[in-house]
């Protein structure tokens, strides 16, 4: 049966599914949705939150990365991506949350903090995928999309400027648990890695990830003094995603 994947193109929790997907080998139909007008077909799919991203399978409805990726190890153990010994499995289930609940957010905190203020270069990434037009509605109405998007998730300097300290805590923490051996559960590349390598791709701009990024001196003058300081942290992860993306 069709494997269907709900998503927003820019979202780096919907790259951590497309990437299980794809190393998994397992062929999909992606639906990319508009932020906003997402809510009604996910809801209706749900019956519940209007989060992304939703997998559809076999009847089945999947909501949430971590749960995705349980599912697809459960249905299509082949690539297994949860390590099989309980040591390196509780490790790649800490990565994993913490990845989650602090990294995430905070890469996304941090870059829109910025990207919002650039209508030009967060359009096309918002409306990646979905109908030429949405580009011009998402253009027309970015005063309302900014405000919105801006309350939505709480993000405002003061936010940015928090995000920033818990992505170098987590940046220094994974250079060093990526140093020897070079993944961060176990001796084989797992879903921690994939995790760290989705959520943080963002940072490092991948030609994999499929939105139009800006070439990097583009970027506000702040991301860029930003990002050149956090390069050496992010170089492995970066290295992480080529090898295996």
């Amino acid at each position: 049966m069709t494997v269907r994947l709900y998503q927003f193109a820019i979202s780096h929790y919907s790259e951590k599914v497309r990437w299980a997907l794809d190393h998994k080998g397992i062929r999909y139909q992606p639906v990319n949705l508009l932020p906003g007008q997402h809510m009604a077909t996910i809801r209706k799919l749900t019956g519940q939150s209007s989060s992304v991203p939703v997998l559809e399978h076999d009847g089945e409805i999947i909501q949430g990365s971590a749960a995705i990726l349980d599912y697809l190890d459960a249905t299509f153990p082949e690539q297994p991506l949860t390590p099989a010994d309980p040591a390196a499995r509780a490790m790649a289930q800490r990565w994993e949350q913490r990845l989650d609940e602090e990294v995430g957010p905070a890469v996304r905190t941090w870059s829109y903090h910025y990207l919002l203020q650039r209508p030009k270069l967060m359009v096309p990434m918002l409306a990646a995928g979905t109908p030429f037009y949405n580009r011009i509605l998402l253009s027309l109405a970015f005063s309302r999309v900014d405000e919105a998007m801006r309350q939505w998730m709480k993000i405002n300097a003061r936010t940015a400027e928090a995000a920033a300290q818990t992505l170098t805590c987590a940046l220094d923490d994974l250079s060093r648990a990526l140093a020897d051996p070079p993944y961060l559960a176990g001796d084989r590349f797992s879903r921690a890695d994939l995790t760290a390598g989705a959520l943080l791709a963002p940072l490092f701009l991948p030609p994999q990830y499929p939105v139009p990024w800006p070439r990097r001196q583009r970027l506000p003058k702040e991301m860029q003094t930003q990002l050149a300081q956090w390069q050496p942290q992010l170089d492995p992860i970066a290295d992480l995603y080529r090898r295996h993306r």
